[in-house]
């Protein structure tokens, strides 16, 4: 073969994989841009972006974290904008003893399991605080605390978005099959279902209470991340380590106040939370585009299995909760 063929051939793999790369980046944004739309609800849009990680790959996949992280953000705060305060006061004290009881629960329950299955001890305590307090914003407040690895930080968030994809369809259907209220249904969410993007899915699919119940309880369970990353740099004996705080909270609080006393913003803080969904549904759908072959791989079975155990009992035991002790 002369070397002219040879430079023909490269240049035909090279204008094929071109052609190749660009009709994946079409698919994604066309996808992105169907997740826009009133068509795709918060769990069909996880559903695309997971057979887009499946069958054409993600393109963005670099900026994926922090456009999850920005997106969630902005569309708690939107959400915010739709809600009431002396509602989410009391949904709030309904679910303060229930929070403490399974954060506490959750942590030592998961301590338990990850040394009887001999996992990795920052693996172990990653899954553990993402199953407790709020996914994935949990692992990437602590696993600096801890100075976790690459691997390790991968593996618990691959655990906690498998779980949280599931939640998406089954807690809806669970909840609907046993006939529980709005409140009920809120509180239940917001304590089983790990990430808040995928409790603000479920709960916007149940219901209006139950989403303003399940976002307030979820915002005020994260704050727990303060306490459980002190109790951490002792547990590993790190010494003082910086902490991040979701400020975002605070703005979420904000935009209810304004809503509740503000009455003349009502016309615009519908638009803003008509907004505030579609952007939680991209969120969903991007989670379900990192969701790669790769990602399910990396997970393990003893990681998965302890994030299995840990989510089914603190489901069980809040379900059994709300459903005796919620109004």
């Amino acid at each position: 073969m002369g070397k002219s063929t040879i430079i023909t051939s490269q240049k035909k793999f090279r204008n094929l994989l071109d052609k190749s790369i660009t009709a994946r980046e079409l698919t994604f944004v066309a996808a992105l841009m169907l997740c826009l739309t009133p068509f795709v609800s918060p769990p069909v849009a996880l559903l695309i972006g997971f057979a887009i990680a499946q069958f054409t790959g993600h393109s963005f996949l670099h900026l994926n974290h922090k456009a999850i992280s920005f997106l969630l953000k902005v569309s708690v705060v939107g959400l915010g904008f739709g809600m009431n305060v002396q509602s989410a006061v009391n949904a709030g004290k309904e679910g303060i003893l229930f929070t403490i009881a399974s954060i506490t629960g959750t942590l030592g329950l998961g301590l338990l399991l990850g040394r009887f299955l001999k996992i990795e001890k920052k693996t172990s305590h990653l899954i553990s605080c993402g199953t407790a307090i709020c996914g994935g914003s949990a692992i990437a407040a602590i696993s600096p605390l801890i100075k976790a690895e690459e691997k390790q930080i991968s593996v618990a968030l691959g655990a906690i978005f498998i779980l949280n994809s599931i939640a998406l369809f089954l807690f809806p259907f669970i909840g609907h099959q046993l006939h529980l209220s709005q409140m009920q249904f809120g509180l239940w969410s917001a304590i089983a279902i790990h990430d808040t993007s995928s409790v603000v899915g479920a709960a916007n699919k149940y219901g209006a209470e139950a989403l303003q119940v399940a976002t307030t309880v979820k915002l005020a369970r994260a704050l727990w991340i303060i306490p459980v990353a002190l109790l951490t740099t002792v547990f590993f004996k790190t010494g003082k380590q910086k902490i991040k705080i979701p400020y975002f909270i605070g703005l979420f609080v904000l935009a209810m106040i304004i809503n509740t006393y503000l009455p003349i913003i009502h016309p615009v803080s519908a638009c803003i939370v008509d907004v505030a969904k579609i952007g939680l549904t991209v969120t969903l759908f991007l989670i379900g585009a990192g969701l790669s072959r790769s990602v399910l791989k990396s997970v393990g079975a003893k990681p998965l299995i302890q994030g299995i155990i840990l989510w089914v009992v603190i489901s069980a035991v809040a379900l059994f909760a709300v459903m005796h002790l919620a109004a």
